[in-house]
């Protein structure tokens, strides 16, 4: 059979679907290598519109082979543009009866990347007119997609055991507001609610507008001169979802499998395709079809989906029919040299383009914050039970945290889904939850979230006006009951539920899975029920609803556990529900209102167990006309898009064998004698006036933020620090600028710094004349110090300019000291005079007092300063002093010449010099006698953080330390901060590259602190520590030894550290076992060393072995345990064998492997028994046991034989092999908890405040 794929001019076979585009582009051939190379370029670069569409969509299907031999995109071409005669049509927009045939598979197609150029457009003599029609009933021949030759059509569809498919099409839905007539209103202005029709909606003159709004259209496009048609053309623009659909037609060439040029028609649909925007995207379903010019012979057509978006605009074939079929008259597509094209597209509404929703269906969406479309979905569908969203605006919250406050949060959330014209963000909500943001980008189950949102309105409902709302809207009961068979006893409990977790695994329709849920389970056999005095009798247990609730909530558990894979699956399989339910056969007693039930919403999963998207389907006044909420994009649509494209299972529509991964997850039923309660309206005046009025307040001043923010370029920081942030300092400079208390101006950047200064004339409540501005200056010996702003000239700068564009601007504010009788500070003469500043030490406390300041000439001698300085330390004014100048860190001089002039002794005499000062006398006596001492070791002092090694992810403690410590100093310090002596420390370094300890410090390591933490490339600097039970220098003459503990009922390992000596052997390490383990009362006393290596035993080394040859490593460690009495003394037909677990694989070992005793020539059964008695397990359990002799990793399992006896020789290693002996595998299911995997799914969600 002749395939029709059609080939390229090169010699490489290309696909058929995909985009469209003219050879001529590329100047010739494209090569599979071309291509290839194409991908990969616009793979990357479409990634970040392809991964935000995986938020919102369900990861596509693998495709079929036959359709990855179908679709492939292609390349296009740039030329002159095409010059077509529009034919204009009004179209009529009816209802329609029967709703629209509709693609069920939300998803796209992975296509393989192409070159995207610019439309394709090209000079055309032909005139081609373009027909937008309403669709009609067209008889319909689907063209199932696979690759065939459409001669042979029939012939292979008989091969596949396939007919042509007959549909009918339908009318185009009308996604029009319903328009009342218009009074004209009685003046007053009333504002719209989400739900209510605008007027901006249904005034007539709109009526086109939103009729391109709509959801699916058929359109057509007529070529003529097709058989002189070279380059390609595109139809007119129909509108669909407010996007412009094109038809692109262009003739194509390639080869056949026998290397024979074929010419072919390229049909593809192309979508928004003279934008410029890369963030739009919208997906869809088409048909492309060629339409017949004779009366009676059926059209050809094939289906496409896509997702549309602007690196790939276009989708369809490109080798849609043979071009001597296309122009063949007895096919009967070509009349007049005319042929006619038609499309039928059915699109969701568009993302990342002005889709107006509200306009559209009179909601709004909800923004999704990276993962909280599951969050978004049901926060929708609890605003729609209206009863619940009037409840939860009486909530009282006028003493809310509006940061903490769920309710009010939930309050917001609602107050703007009703009133707002765009979506809503849900940020304040999360963080109400007490989530960080992390959490916010983890997807949850929703059904779980339900429940714990609910459970936290019930609790904050509790006390208020409110309570009890939830559980008159949600609650039902249950009676669970056990009713023995032979015997008049019966035991029952009533439960109450939020929620029905209905099983859909083998089940077609709703209806089977509540009769599931109320079948009776037989208690029989060696499953009795205990009834008491009774004893054990024979009974059936199940469930019967006693009261369904108001509003229903049903959740499908598309997710279980499968045994199989060990893990959690999503089931995909197709499950009915209806919108019309009857649950009364379900009920212990008949109610006084019926059980009846109307669907209100419908809670779509797409994806798989590791995760997906969630939209949701409401029928908000539930009378039937729905709407798909998907995020912030809100959309009108059918019911059957709403129910039957949800129930899952195979996607017969597309004719593909591929299991739908979008299917209904939780269902929302409202009763319908409840549904007039439950929809009531939500008024304006149901809401509270105080929480409008907070709501608008917190408004108003976000739009003052907002406007801070995008006026921030305006504005700059300048932090003022007074005198009084000097005292304390112990450091160099006068303030640490990380640490110190500013007070914060934002000030305009071209306010001059006379404006600065009446700011802080009305700050601080001081005249201008009482304030002098010192601004802060980075010198170039890495001090900060403040410096002289010029009177006259500076004080008309602006503050930018002054500030030499540092942003923050750090100043020194001087104020007239409070009391002072000065009104206002003395002048200061910049060329004349010089700003000392002054700082006490105090050699007995190792403190520094700051002493004020002082304007000195800088002409004045240095022993002008001592009467000054003894004044403000509050010494005799005769006090001997011994001044130093403060130059830079690490460097402090002392000024021996008194009587010479500031400006001779003073190093570079400048505005912000630090003088220290201190008692000259006899300070020896003191660890740092000068002030010189002082500041050399703070230059070298480092914090230092010590966490505890055996503690995992221990903060630790953090200690400032100099660095010219030495071991024992610091470990000294470390155990007086500890509280243990020094020698019950050992150190260790912390890894240059990792934050773990490396290895231990010697205690006798002769540098300093500094070649420790020296290394640390983190600001950090770290060191690990334990705590011993035996001092360190015993301990570095000891080894440490890792082992195994375990007791001779083989039920507990514990981890035992040991110290043997370093020289020691195996012998002496067991002898300081002893010393720290437990033995048995009647044991043997008597230890020995095992290696363990995967689960499994090998003998372990003699007692002389040195310490120094054990090295456990990796998956090989060593156990210790006491040898059993009858373990001691062996007789020539005994041997110990090693015996292990697993489960189904001999590599898949488990548990506490052990040495048992055989018997050469014991009945098997025998030697079960004892196995049974060592291992202490249950009998029942003992029997699903399997035992097997493994030998080289494979198993020979033993046939349980009454004449089957042990052979001694099934368990010698075999000669020349490995010397690893055969082992006795116990074969059975592993039923120890298995370790915890960290996965955001299995995250349980949590609300904090």
């Amino acid at each position: 059979m002749a395939a029709e794929i059609g080939r390229t001019a090169s010699k490489h076979q290309s696909s058929e679907c995909g985009k469209a585009t003219s050879l001529s582009s590329l100047g010739g051939d494209v090569g599979l290598e071309n291509r290839v190379v194409v991908a990969t370029e616009l793979e990357e670069q479409s990634r970040q519109q392809q991964s935000q569409y995986q938020q919102r969509q369900s990861p596509p299907p693998p495709p079929s082979p036959q359709q990855q031999q179908q679709q492939h995109p292609h390349e296009r071409t740039s030329s002159t543009t095409v010059q077509l005669r529009k034919t204009l049509v009004k179209t009529t927009t009816t209802t329609s009866t029967t709703p629209p045939c509709r693609n069920r598979k939300p998803f796209a197609t992975a296509p393989t990347s192409g070159i995207n150029q610019q439309t394709p457009t090209a000079d055309v003599t032909s005139t081609a007119e373009a027909v937008i029609e309403v669709p009609g009933a067209i008889k319909t021949t689907i063209n199932i997609g696979f690759a065939m030759n459409h001669v042979n059509d029939q012939e292979n569809l008989k091969q596949l055991s396939l007919a042509p498919v007959q549909v009918n099409e339908v009318e185009e839905m009308d996604t029009q507001e319903e328009t009342p007539n218009d009074g004209g209103g009685d003046g007053t202005d009333n504002r719209p609610m989400n739900g209510e029709p605008e007027l901006a909606c249904i005034v007539q003159d709109q009526e086109m507008e939103e009729d391109e709004a709509r959801s699916e259209a058929t359109f057509r496009y007529t070529v003529e001169n097709i058989s002189k048609m070279k380059d390609s053309q595109l139809s007119p623009a129909c509108y669909v979802r407010n996007l412009p659909w094109k038809i692109m037609v262009m003739p194509r060439s390639s080869q056949t499998q026998e290397r024979q040029p074929q010419r072919s028609l390229g049909f593809f649909l192309q979508c928004n395709g003279e934008s410029e925007s890369t963030s739009w995207s919208c997906y869809a379903v088409a048909e492309l079809r060629l339409l017949s010019c004779k009366e009676g012979q059926e059209l050809f057509s094939r289906k496409i989906q896509h997702l549309f978006y602007s690196k790939e605009n276009d989708w369809g074939f490109s080798h849609f029919m043979t071009w001597q079929d296309v122009l063949d008259p007895d096919r009967g597509f070509i009349k007049d040299d005319s042929i006619t094209l038609e499309v039928h597209v059915v699109a969701d509404a568009p993302h990342g383009v002005s889709w107006d929703s509200k306009k559209h269906t009179g909601y709004v969406g909800l923004k999704n914050q990276g993962a909280t479309c599951y969050m978004n979905s049901l926060l929708q569908t609890l605003y729609f039970t209206n009863q619940l969203r009037k409840a939860v605006y009486k909530m009282p919250t006028e003493s809310d945290d509006s940061s903490k406050s769920v309710a009010l949060a939930l309050q917001r959330v609602f107050h703007e889904l009703q009133f707002s014209d765009k979506p809503v963000g849900t940020k304040k909500l999360t963080k109400s939850f007490g989530w960080e943001t992390l959490d916010s980008f983890m997807q949850h189950d929703v059904q779980e979230f339900l429940r714990v949102l609910l459970d936290k309105l019930e609790s904050k409902m509790k006390g208020t006006c409110v309570e009890g709302t939830v559980p008159k809207l949600f609650e039902g009961k249950m009676v669970s009951f056990i009713k023995c068979k032979n015997i008049d006893y019966k035991s029952t409990r009533v439960e109450t539920f939020y929620d029905i977790q209905l099983n859909i695994k083998g089940k077609k329709s709703i209806y089977e899975s509540f009769s599931d849920y109320v079948s009776t389970e037989s208690l029989d056999g060696d499953n009795k029920y205990d009834a008491g005095e009774h004893g054990l009798q024979e009974a059936e247990k199940g469930v019967i609803f006693s009261s369904f609730p108001p509003v229903l909530h049903l959740h499908l558990m598309r997710f279980q556990y499968d045994p199989v894979t060990d893990c959690s699956v999503k089931f995909n399989d197709r499950f009915e529900f209806y919108e019309k339910i009857s649950l009364g056969k379900y009920l212990q007693n008949k109610e006084p209102t019926s059980a009846d039930y109307t669907l209100h919403a419908v809670l779509v999963h797409s994806g798989d167990n590791h995760g997906g998207h969630y939209v949701v389907f409401i029928n908000p006044a539930g009378d039937g006309k729905w709407c798909k909420f998907d995020d912030d994009v809100v959309s009108r649509c059918t019911k059957q898009e709403a129910i039957e494209h949800n129930y899952g299972g195979q996607d017969e529509d597309m004719s593909m064998a591929v299991k739908h991964c979008t299917n209904a997850y939780m269902l929302v039923y409202i009763r319908n004698s409840e549904l007039e309660n439950v929809l009531q309206e939500v008024k304006e005046e149901d809401i509270p006036q105080e929480l409008v009025e907070r709501l608008q307040e917190e408004k108003r001043l976000e739009q003052i933020r907002r406007k801070e923010r995008t006026e921030a370029y305006l504005y700059m920081t300048v932090n003022v620090i007074l005198e009084d942030s000097f005292d304390g300092h112990q450091g160099n400079d006068l303030y640490d600028p990380e640490h110190a208390l500013y007070r914060v101006f934002r000030v305009r950047k071209q306010a001059t710094v006379h404006d600065f200064l009446e700011i802080l004339s009305d700050s601080l409540k001081y005249p201008i004349e009482q304030i002098r501005i010192w601004p802060f200056t980075q010198r170039s010996n890495q001090t900060c110090r403040p410096s002289v702003i010029e009177p006259e000239a500076d004080l008309q700068k602006s503050i930018i300019d002054c500030a030499e564009n540092h942003n923050p601007w750090n100043v020194f504010v001087e104020l007239v000291p409070p009391d002072s009788d000065m009104t206002a500070l003395p002048p200061f003469d910049k060329d004349t005079d010089v700003l000392l500043f002054f700082k006490l030490y105090d050699p007995k406390n190792k403190k520094i007092h700051y002493c004020g300041h002082n304007y000195m000439s800088v002409t004045a001698k240095v022993q002008e300063l001592i009467p000054i300085l003894n004044e403000r330390a509050g010494f005799p004014p005769d006090t001997e002093l011994a001044l130093y100048e403060e130059i830079k860190p690490n460097l402090v001089e002392k000024i021996d010449n008194l009587t010479e002039p500031l400006e001779k002794v003073l190093e570079e005499l400048m505005d912000g010099d630090i003088i220290v000062f201190q008692k000259e006398g006899d300070n020896d006596m003191y660890e740092l006698p000068t002030c010189r001492d002082y500041f050399k070791d703070l230059f070298y002092r480092v914090e230092v953080t010590f966490c505890d090694k055996t503690i995992p992810n221990d903060p630790g403690f953090t200690m400032e330390l100099s660095l010219r410590m030495t071991y024992d100093q610091m470990a000294k310090a470390v155990a007086q901060r500890v509280g243990t002596d020094p020698y019950l420390l050992q150190f260790f370094k912390c890894q240059n590259y990792k934050d773990s300890p490396g290895h231990p410090l010697k205690c006798t390591f002769e540098g300093t602190l500094k070649e420790l933490v020296s290394y640390c490339k983190s600001k950090v600097k770290k060191l690990f520590y334990q705590q011993l039970s035996i001092r360190v220098n015993e301990l570095e003459n000891k080894k440490q030894f890792k082992c195994i503990w375990v007791g001779p009922s083989l039920k507990e390992e514990k981890e035992i550290i040991l110290y043997p000596n370093k020289n020691g052997t195996v012998a002496t390490l067991l002898e300081e076992a002893k010393k720290q383990v437990e033995l048995s009362e009647n044991g043997s006393g008597k230890l020995r060393i095992l290696e363990i290596n995967c689960n499994k035993l090998l003998p372990g080394p003699r007692d002389e072995v040195s310490l120094d040859n054990l090295n456990a490593s990796g998956t090989k460690l060593y156990r210790i345990e006491e040898i059993p009495n009858d373990e001691l003394n062996l007789a020539e037909d005994e041997m110990l064998v090693p015996v292990a677990h697993f489960h189904k694989d001999v590599f898949s070992t488990f548990g506490i492997p052990f040495f048992f005793k055989i018997k050469h020539g014991e009945p098997f059964h025998k030697m079960k028994d004892r196995l049974l008695k060592k291992l202490g397990v249950q009998e029942k359990e003992f029997e699903k046991f399997k035992f097997a002799v493994v030998s080289m990793g494979k198993p020979q399992f033993i046939i349980d034989s009454p004449d089957h006896c042990i052979d001694m020789t099934d368990f010698l290693p075999h000669t020349g092999t490995s010397p690893h002996r055969p082992w006795l595998g116990l074969e059975h299911v592993n039923k120890a908890p298995k370790r915890s995997r960290i996965n955001y799914l299995e995250k349980a969600i949590k609300i904090y405040n």
